[in-house]
This record gives C-alpha cells, sequence and structure tokens, in this order.
C-alpha cells in the first residue's frame, strides 16, 4: 500500500524533470528561472502528497486549495505575498501546458485559474543629477576606478540587466561603430547603441585598466574582478552599492536602477516606446508601458514647477 500511495509523486517527478529539461533546451530558460520553476513544483509536489493527490486527475478546486494554503500561510510560515503566487500560477500554467503538448494529458486544469492581483510598483528612479553624482564618484586613473567608471556609464547608456552586464564579451563591443551586442532572457540577442561618455569610458578602461587585471591571462569578459577573472552578479552589485553610498544614494541604488533610469530619461527625452522597447529588449510593449507613467509623473512635476499661473507659491 506504502508504494502505490507514492507512486503518483514518483510519477511527478520525472515530470518535472522532463518539464525543466524542456525548458533549457528548447526554451533556453535561464538557471535562475529554471530553478525558480523547480522549486515551486516541488513545493507542488509536497502539497499533492500531503494530500494524496495526482498531479494528472487534480483539478481547479485542488490547485486553488494549493494557493489558498500558500496564501494562508501556516506552522510558523507567513502567507505568501501575490508576487510570488503570481508566479506559483504562471509556473503551474506552463507545466500543465507542457503535458497537454506531449499528449500526456487532454485537458488543462489551470485553464481558469488566476493568482491574485499583484499591485503595480513603479521602479525607482535617479535624477540627472543624482545620476553625474554617481557615476562620479568613480573616479581615478587605477584600474577598478577605470572600470567602475566604465561599468557605470554602460549600464546608465544603454539600459542593461546585471546579466548583461557581467556577460558582455570583448566581441560584443564595437567602440567604432559605437554599438555593442546584449544577450537578454531567453539567449535572446539585440544590439543597443552606445553613448559617447560610455565610449570614452570604455576606451580608457580597455586601454589601461583592463590589461592590467587580467595580465597574461585569457579573459573573454569585458568586466573582470581584481583578480582579473569575469565580473559575477553579486561583485557588480557590490561595485554599484560602494558607489551610491560615495554618492549619497545608497537606500536606493541597484544595478537594476540604473536600468529603469536609462529607460525614463530617453522617454522622457523624446524616444518612441517601440524603439525603447527593442533598447530595452521586452518582447512586449506592455512592459514598457510602465516608463509612460514615470515620464507623465515627471512631466507633470517639472509642468507645476515651471509654469507662472500653475503653482499657488
Amino acid at each position: 500500500m506504502a508504494a502505490l500511495a507514492i507512486a503518483p509523486y514518483r510519477q511527478l517527478e520525472q515530470l518535472v524533470l522532463d518539464f525543466l529539461g524542456y525548458l533549457e533546451f528548447e526554451r533556453a530558460l535561464s538557471r535562475n528561472t529554471l530553478e525558480a520553476y523547480r522549486s515551486d513544483l516541488l513545493q507542488y509536489g509536497d502539497f499533492l502528497r500531503a494530500h494524496n493527490l495526482d498531479v494528472l486527475t487534480v483539478g481547479h478546486a485542488e490547485l486553488t486549495a494549493f494557493l489558498t494554503e500558500l496564501a494562508m500561510g501556516g506552522n510558523g510560515r507567513a502567507g505568501a505575498k501575490a508576487a510570488t503566487l503570481q508566479r506559483k500560477v504562471a509556473c503551474l500554467r506552463s507545466f500543465y501546458r507542457y503535458l497537454r503538448r506531449e499528449g500526456i494529458m487532454t485537458n488543462d486544469p489551470t485553464a481558469d485559474l488566476h493568482g491574485p492581483r499583484k499591485p503595480q510598483r513603479l521602479p525607482e528612479v535617479l535624477t540627472r543629477d543624482e545620476v553625474m553624482r554617481l557615476i562620479m564618484s568613480a573616479t581615478g586613473k587605477s584600474p577598478i576606478a577605470l572600470r567602475d567608471r566604465a561599468l557605470l556609464e554602460l549600464m546608465y547608456a544603454c539600459g542593461l540587466r546585471a546579466s548583461e552586464a557581467t556577460g558582455l564579451e570583448i566581441d560584443d563591443v564595437d567602440l567604432v561603430e559605437q554599438m555593442l551586442r546584449a544577450r537578454g532572457k531567453g539567449s535572446k540577442e539585440r544590439v543597443v547603441p552606445i553613448g559617447r561618455s560610455a565610449v570614452l569610458a570604455l576606451r580608457a578602461y580597455a586601454e589601461n585598466g583592463r590589461p592590467e587585471l587580467v595580465g597574461l591571462g585569457v579573459e573573454r569578459h569585458v568586466f573582470v574582478n581584481s583578480r582579473g577573472i569575469g565580473l559575477t552578479r553579486q561583485g557588480l552589485y557590490k561595485i554599484i552599492k560602494g558607489h551610491a553610498e560615495s554618492a549619497g544614494l545608497s537606500a536606493r541604488v541597484s544595478p537594476h536602477t540604473l536600468r529603469h533610469t536609462f529607460a525614463t530619461h530617453v522617454l522622457s527625452g523624446g524616444c518612441d516606446l517601440r524603439v525603447l522597447q527593442e533598447m530595452l529588449g521586452h518582447a512586449d510593449v506592455a512592459t514598457t508601458q510602465v516608463y509612460t507613467h514615470l515620464s507623465s509623473d515627471r512631466l507633470r512635476d517639472v509642468y507645476f514647477q515651471a509654469h507662472p499661473r500653475a503653482s499657488s507659491n
């Protein structure tokens, strides 16, 4: 009887492995995404086992019960936040759609499954003066200082994700044409222009900073650490947080802050939304539209500060 009781769970484990293999090799999803999906499905498997349910026969009611249990928490655990529940819904939908495509199931129990509405949070954005303070905090002629200046300039100039900045390789950058190739989510590539200030900072780093850091070693990544090997995401985060503290911006700045700031500034400067979508590497323009709200807020603030009859002061 015990063997029969755990058989559905073993079946789930095999289905999860097959599903993750599909996501990795056919969809080329990132390692972080794969790990999140694996964790979510293992948690789902624990729920199925605890309630003696079969992964292939559950319906909408059982899936809703799973989400409700997560939202309520219990046993010393806090209830899951709306964003977490939305991610788990997306994971379950993807998993069951895969099972249908493979002919393992004929119905989709997630067809009407919805998580809680995720409250929209507008990203933190720096002003132009704050960006200058951040970039100017990276001063000096040492290899590390030249690297940091080039890194900050480039991330603000191109709106790169943290993974795109650390993954940037020598052959991806053309300083003559002032263009770079960024590898985004799902191994998608896009070409992004590089502004003049970033080009100058990159050239100074390439000529007088990077060679000293790399030495006789062979390293394909543009940005390296003090040992001459490719910079990690954690290393990038520490660099930006360190300069943010020096500029008095420590509580507000992360690598993604520079991406949000780039998007908001170019949009408020007149950039077309579709062009910005391409530069950011967004698959859906709806993702890019959040920056129209930021730009509208900024235009409103400028209006009330500048118009002689708009303010009550």
